[in-house]
């Protein structure tokens, strides 16, 4: 029989994938492998235990212990991991409460904002805080191939959400050519943007990869020839636009010399945050834990669990 840690931490999960994955009892009792009706026994427990007040108030102790194992694998300065469940609705709701706690104090600071879906999913997650005395910067430009506000970047939603000033670059991801993306950089508000950037006491970023299935692409900010050219040099992830191999080291040239983000800022005075989530984003994740360019992971559980091991899905 279970002990009692064991039955509240059931009663836990059930109740996790109720109220946060939304989830129905029949969808909660295929997940768990138990009948529907235990499943509604679980979540009714965890309701009677007092688990359930805004957040589920119960740790999830292999959650706890693989975040521990991986700052010390990687030397991370912040790591929380989502229950494998529901990997997306809980990574964004880390995300919203990790971004929520820096909002909320009270002390001045800059926070610097990535794009992508993760990001957006997250922010979607935030209430209305108030917090004048804050500063958020975007770190990549805000405007799709066709002129249009990019759908993923989330400086704007966040805007409406915040009452901290916000600073937006105002360029596509990418230049049309390096010689255009260095006259771009030469403006003095890009330039003062970037610089604000690079001041920022916390940065939250989305992890791409650089495959076939690649964000870039998807978007229309990469050509197919532009990415095939990139894999072919080492690329396994982007970050704002940044293309990286498999050391974290950035790709030279090629599509690289267009990026108009910001530069990723550097550990020494920001703490970088990259959320991602899915053995897909693997390599990419990987990559920018070895090269140091993420000092914070937010993720999974099954995603964080293959980050102790030395090898890849599938490789070998």
């Amino acid at each position: 029989m279970p002990d009692e840690g064991q039955k509240l931490e059931q009663a836990a999960r059930a109740a996790w994938l109720a109220h946060v994955a939304g989830m129905t009892q029949d969808e909660i009792a295929g997940v768990m492998g138990v009948s529907r009706q235990t499943a509604q026994r679980l979540v009714a427990q965890a309701m009677a235990e007092g688990l359930v007040k805004i957040r589920i108030d119960h740790p999830f102790a292999h959650c706890l212990e693989l975040a521990r194992d991986l700052r010390a694998k990687w030397g991370l300065r912040f790591c929380e991991i989502a229950p494998a469940d529901a990997p997306e609705a809980g990574v964004a709701l880390h995300l919203a409460s990790t971004m929520e706690r820096w909002l909320r104090r009270p002390e001045p600071l800059t926070l610097a904002i990535g794009t992508g879906r993760t990001l957006r999913a997250g922010i979607a997650r935030l209430p209305h805080i108030d917090c004048p005395q804050h500063l958020v910067v975007s770190l990549t430009g805000n405007i799709a191939t066709d002129g249009s506000t990019a759908y993923y970047n989330v400086l704007f939603s966040l805007s409406e959400l915040v009452t901290a000033r916000s600073f937006p670059l105002p360029l596509s991801v990418l230049a049309p050519s390096a010689e255009e993306r260095q006259a771009m950089m030469r403006q003095p508000g890009i330039r003062r943007v970037i610089a604000m950037s690079a001041d920022a006491e916390v940065a939250f970023v989305g992890i791409g990869t650089m495959d076939h299935g690649a964000a870039l692409l998807k978007d229309g900010f990469l050509t197919r020839p532009d990415l095939e050219r990139m894999i072919a040099a080492g690329a396994v992830g982007e970050i704002t636009g940044w293309a990286y191999d498999a050391q974290g080291r950035l790709i030279d040239g090629l599509s690289n010399d267009r990026v108009a983000s910001a530069p990723i800022p550097g550990a020494a005075r920001t703490l970088v945050v990259g959320a991602a989530f899915g053995l897909e984003k693997l390599a990419a994740i990987r990559g920018a834990l070895q090269g140091g360019l993420i000092g914070g992971l937010i993720t999974d559980a099954q995603t964080g669990a293959w980050l102790l091991r030395d090898d890849l899905p599938g490789a070998g």
